[in-house]
């Protein structure tokens, strides 16, 4: 636990210091809405909304990656723009 957050949570990831966009902050989904949390500072960033059934998000480089039932969503925090990707069922 960190911050308030459980970062064994599948939608829960913390952005590392040095690896891009977002280090130092926790990515987590809420009620269908991606947020970064500043622990610094305590705010909640809204990023992203409208996430259909969730399984997990990860971070990489300037990238949050969240898992879906059918789709992936590559959320990229440099231009603060997704792409989606669906998933063939």
């Amino acid at each position: 636990m960190i911050h308030g957050f459980d970062l064994n949570s599948p939608l829960v990831c913390e952005g590392i210091i040095g690896d891009g966009c977002g280090g130092g902050r926790i990515f987590y989904i809420k009620e269908e809405t991606l947020f970064a949390n500043d622990p610094m500072t305590g705010e909640n960033r809204e990023l992203l909304q409208d996430i259909h059934m969730p399984k997990g998000v990860s971070k990489k480089g300037c990238v949050v990656t969240i898992m879906c039932e059918s789709e992936i969503i590559n959320f990229d925090l440099s231009a603060m723009k997704p792409t989606i990707k669906q998933l063939s069922i």
